[in-house]
């Protein structure tokens, strides 16, 4: 067994390989960019390696800086985790060729399954069941037209070397398909130093369900399981199962052989993923071959019982696999929630920045460890004060829960975002509430289309209506009546002016565009039962009453308790504490991804507050701002040109991916004032149209 490697790539994923090797005794080395120098994987490593500067072009995508690092720390071995050169079949050449074990398949095994173009073709060739297509590389965009126009709409625009989603389209007319080309080769080009790009088929109501497997040396593979991937944006994936709630165990078996079949057609060795478009008759075809760990693993870890990085190890080091495809285990209902730093209600733009407040939910199952089922899992490479920076992809964590069926899964999951308080930055937690509340969710009733269809014109508040908003404002209530209830214990208070807690309240739930919600509560405190207290929504005498026991402490974020008997988790922030609030009076309430800004105030100040003048946003319709912080890659108007509704104005790139700004009205450019290459912050303007 090695004693030292080395993981060539950052965040969780490389935190994961680390716990793995630190189990079995094995040495880590970490190596990292100037912009991770106090990254948690770089904390958790024994020994760390700087590689160069931010740009993953100059550092995690250079191999001779990679092999460098291992020969100066005499790591014996390489783990490539996913992204980065993962895939790349030169690097896992160039490093067997200085003697150093690649942690994953062989290079001519990438080389064969890895390129999109040429796998499909030994699929075929396997007698794998495969989508149709033309699979030779394209050179233009009106070659790829031409080609789409043959196959027929909706097409598949797809990089070879793609991969999350990154260089992928989807058009069902000859526009897209153009302009579709075009963004795929940029960003192919950008990610992955390949700007091949094919096209096939694009099934219609489509299921994306993979197949997980692992073959050793001496010619044995499993397929262990699978995992439901159809929950998407824009290509990549939101929300991962095992196992799916779709396919039969005869349909399953039939993926999983075929996956088999293909692996063992190029002599694979390691963890690899085979991935399937399924149709809703069960019909499945191939689409394509992860040849690393996928970012999804930990769900197949919690229903085998399998640590995949341990046994990617393994068979690394020339082990034989240690079970047999009957011993393959299939237990429970796990699902992976990818947090991600990006703005839901603002089209899911990039967040970058510091994290202020990073607490995810207690953890009762962890990575290396599988003999803890039943529980939840957060994977992550971040921690409490860490920065997320605009160079890499935007994943803050994994979060995973396994439940003994679907639907305690699915409760764990949403009762665990709850409990996951991210400050500082935005993240998609709201989103993800929002999906596993939707009734089709729960059902199992969806495809790949999910999110688009369901959010077609983008993700707002009302997308996540709360099953009791009611609760929301007794909550804000109960936390104001215990903050006046310490306060009214302070001593060395006047006779006559110390603060009474009182019993009566309004809620004033603010609005953005002053429509205020004005609603009175009555709390009553429970004598003899410690943080108890009855809140009456409507006013003394209504019926709608909350009975509201927490013992969590007021300057606590995240507040645990019960509510008329069940158990609940939310989030409450109090006051100036929060620097993203508006109202410094105010307290923000969350609750399965719904949030209100509350005032919680007398009766007579309520009276007053509605006297209260709106003061109206500052109108910016004759400016293009930033909407994210990150590089401006094109600016494509200039001074004095007439610009109409829809016209591309600028580029911005951000974690990767390529973020087009477009006019929103006509107008005439009076002022560009940024320029190409600047790197900019959230609402910097770029352009200015004459008034």
């Amino acid at each position: 067994m090695f004693k030292k490697i080395l993981i060539a790539n950052r965040g969780e994923i490389a935190c994961r390989v680390i716990q793995t090797a630190r189990k079995m005794g094995i040495q880590t080395v970490a190596v990292y960019s100037d912009a991770d120098k106090d990254a948690r994987h770089v904390s958790l490593a024994d020994e760390a390696v700087n590689i160069g500067p931010a740009p993953s072009r100059e550092s995690y995508l250079v191999a001779d800086k990679i092999i460098a690092a291992c020969k100066v720390t005499g790591a014996q071995a390489v783990h490539p985790g996913y992204g980065f050169l993962s895939e790349n079949s030169g690097f896992a050449k160039r490093v067997e060729e200085e003697g150093i074990i690649f942690i994953g398949p062989k290079h001519h095994s990438i080389a064969a399954m890895g390129d999109k173009i040429e796998s499909k073709k030994l699929a075929g060739k396997a007698g794998v069941n495969c989508i149709p297509g033309v699979n030779d590389a394209i050179e233009t965009p009106e070659k790829a037209v031409e080609i789409a126009q043959s196959i027929g709409y909706p097409v598949m625009i797809k990089a070879s070397a793609g991969g999350g989603g990154k260089g992928l389209r989807v058009a069902f007319n000859d526009k897209e398909a153009f302009e579709g080309f075009t963004s795929c080769r940029n960003e192919a080009r950008n990610s992955f130093g390949d700007d091949r790009v094919f096209i096939e088929k694009f099934v219609e109501e489509p299921r994306h369900i993979e197949i997980q497997l692992i073959g050793d040396s001496f010619g044995n593979v499993v397929y262990l399981n699978e995992r439901e991937c159809s929950i998407q944006r824009r290509h990549q994936k939101v929300i991962e199962e095992a196992p799916s709630p779709f396919i039969s165990d005869a349909t399953r078996k039939a993926m999983g052989e075929q996956a088999v079949q293909l692996a063992k057609a190029v002599n694979y060795q390691s963890a690899g993923t085979v991935e399937f478009v399924v149709g809703k008759d069960q019909s499945f075809y191939f689409l394509e071959m992860n040849t690393r760990l996928q970012v999804e693993h930990p769900v197949t870890e919690c229903i085998t019982g399998l640590d995949l990085v341990e046994l990617m190890i393994r068979v690394a080091a020339g082990e034989k696999l240690p079970l047999t495809q009957a011993e393959v285990k299939r237990e429970g209902w796990a699902i992976e929630c990818r947090i991600n730093a990006e703005d839901p209600f603002r089209n899911f733009l990039p967040s970058t920045g510091r994290l202020v407040r990073f607490a995810p939910p207690a953890q009762t199952m962890f990575q290396a460890n599988v003999n803890d089922w039943y529980g939840v899992r957060v994977d992550t490479g971040v921690q409490d004060g860490g920065e997320i920076p605009m160079f890499y992809d935007s994943m803050i964590a994994k979060l995973i829960v396994h439940g003994k069926d679907r639907m305690d899964a699915i409760a764990k999951m949403r009762e665990a975002l709850n409990g996951f308080v991210i400050r500082g930055v935005s993240s998609n937690i709201p989103f993800q509430a929002a999906l596993l509340a939707h009734p089709k969710f729960v059902s199992g009733d969806f495809n790949t289309g999910f999110i688009a269809e369901n959010y077609a014109h983008g993700f707002k508040a009302e997308d996540v209506p709360h099953a009791d908003a009611d609760f929301l404002v007794a909550l804000a209530a109960f936390v104001r009546r215990k903050s006046r209830e310490r306060a009214a214990g302070i001593s060395g208070q006047l006779p006559g002016y110390s603060v009474q807690a009182g019993s009566d309240y309004t809620v004033i739930t603010l609005d953005a565009n002053g429509e205020h919600v004005y609603t009175p509560v009555h709390v009553d405190e429970f004598v003899g039962e410690t943080g108890t207290a009855q809140v009456k929504v409507g006013g003394v005498n209504s019926e709608h009453s909350y009975k509201i026991c927490s013992t969590s402490r007021l300057n606590d974020i995240c507040i645990t308790g019960t509510v008329n008997g069940k158990a609940f988790t939310a989030q409450v922030e109090r006051g100036a504490n929060n620097a993203a609030m508006k109202n410094p009076l105010a307290l923000r309430v969350q609750h399965n991804g719904t949030k209100i800004d509350a005032m919680v105030v007398s009766p007579r100040m309520a009276e007053l507050h509605k006297l209260m003048p709106h003061k109206a946003a500052p109108d910016m319709s004759r400016f293009i701002v930033s909407p994210m912080p990150g590089l401006l890659a094109e600016v494509s108007v200039q001074v004095g040109q007439k610009v109409q509704a829809g016209e591309r104005v600028a580029v911005i790139e951000a974690m990767k991916m390529e973020n087009v700004l477009f006019a929103a009205a006509d107008g005439v450019v009076s002022k560009i004032t940024a320029t190409k290459g600047e790197s900019l912050v959230v609402d910097q303007i770029i352009v200015e149209f004459a008034a």
